[in-house]
């Protein structure tokens, strides 16, 4: 018996048609924009080159990358949970997705990246193997002595930041799923309004009666996770709403203006931004097919993209952020190839081992 679900206008469809998307190949595009975003900025030290913030001195191509990858994450994770809501096999695949992956990058920026940063004895005396087990166990980047020091960015890889929260949502999916509210979409909305409105007050600096809470709403997990909420919201209310020309130009419009406010850039992105988002994740394309069976490599274009164009600047000439941008890309793809094949896939196949599952609960 296959298990069907709604689509977005309301309609039943099967599994077949549910992968009919564009998510694999949103999802490279905007790995490939944190290295468009890094290329200039790792060289730079600022942002004053990044293109995205030059034309509205807000966001930058990366952060509108992060942005989107927890709006996609946020709807796909609610989907997994509410089509298969147990949670052994759900951490399962959430560990299974994300760990292999991301420790052996890690390995790899500690002891083959990072030692070409610093003079080899003396890091390797100072690298403590317990610091470094937390640092892959806590989905923390690299803790390691000091690398790359010349560099304006002096890390092995400072992307790795997002690793741990994103996986944070995946835990308050499981949580909040277990008290009924996924099931209850109005409690994931609730949820997703506090969030965005401890945001906005947070970004008016009016005062807070408790301490703590300041240091919590200066953390991005209260920006991610809002972003990561607001997709799991369009996966709920799916059929509520639906996808048209028209409203992807009026979304399109009122994002375009929003983008060049600090303070609302981040709502628009949230709301306009993921329907424009959504609205390409399912446009029929001719190609959707054909780029669906290649392998997503964009976990892996993520990870490494940041320690080899640390390499680039340390041991070339300096580049233009195009040259560095194409060099990056040369280096970074079969890289993220090799992690597809060799790490990712192979453990992801484990996911479940042992049980049957309902058609389409895979993500």
């Amino acid at each position: 018996m296959t298990y069907k679900s709604r689509n977005q206008t309301g309609k039943t469809m099967g599994t077949s048609a549910r992968h009919q998307n564009n998510f694999n190949l949103l999802r490279l595009v905007l790995a490939l924009l944190v290295l468009l975003s890094h290329a200039p900025e790792l060289q730079d030290g600022d942002r004053h080159r990044e293109l995205l913030t030059q034309l509205f001195h807000t966001l930058s191509f990366g952060e509108l990358a992060v942005d989107g990858f927890f709006l996609l994450s946020g709807y796909l994770i609610v989907q997994s949970w509410d089509l298969d809501p147990v949670p052994a096999l759900f951490l399962r695949k959430r560990v299974l997705r994300i760990y292999p992956g991301f420790i052996v990058a890690s390995l790899v920026c500690i002891y083959l990246i990072a030692p070409l940063g610093a003079d080899a004895a003396r890091y390797f005396a100072e690298l403590s193997t317990a610091k470094v087990a937390l640092g892959l166990a806590v989905l923390h980047g690299p803790m390691i002595p000091p690398v790359f020091e010349g560099l304006p960015y002096p890390q092995v890889n400072g992307a790795m930041w997002t690793i741990m929260r994103e996986f944070a949502c995946y835990l308050a999916v499981m949580l909040i799923g277990l008290a009924g509210g996924v099931r209850r979409r109005g409690v994931w909305l609730a949820l997703t309004l506090t969030g965005f409105g401890a945001y906005l007050y947070a970004s008016f600096g009016l005062p807070l009666p408790w301490a703590p809470l300041g240091l919590l709403l200066e953390d991005p997990i209260v920006r991610l996770g809002s972003l990561f909420f607001a997709g799991g919201c369009f996966y709920l209310y799916r059929d509520a709403y639906r996808f048209t020309p028209r409203a992807a130009l009026v979304a399109g419009a009122i994002l375009l203006a929003a983008m060049f406010s600090h303070r609302y850039a981040e709502l628009a992105l949230a709301s306009c931004g993921a329907y424009l988002l959504f609205y390409f994740a399912f446009r029929p394309m001719r190609l959707t097919a054909t780029f669906n069976r290649l392998p997503d490599v964009s976990y892996g274009v993520y990870l490494y993209g940041w320690p080899v164009q640390t390499l680039l600047l340390a041991y070339l000439p300096p580049l233009s952020p195009w040259a560095m941008l194409g060099i990056a890309g040369l280096i970074v793809l079969p890289l993220s190839v090799l992690s597809c094949y060799l790490v990712e896939q192979p453990l992801l196949r484990l996911k479940h081992t042992g049980r049957a599952v309902p058609a389409g609960a895979g993500t």
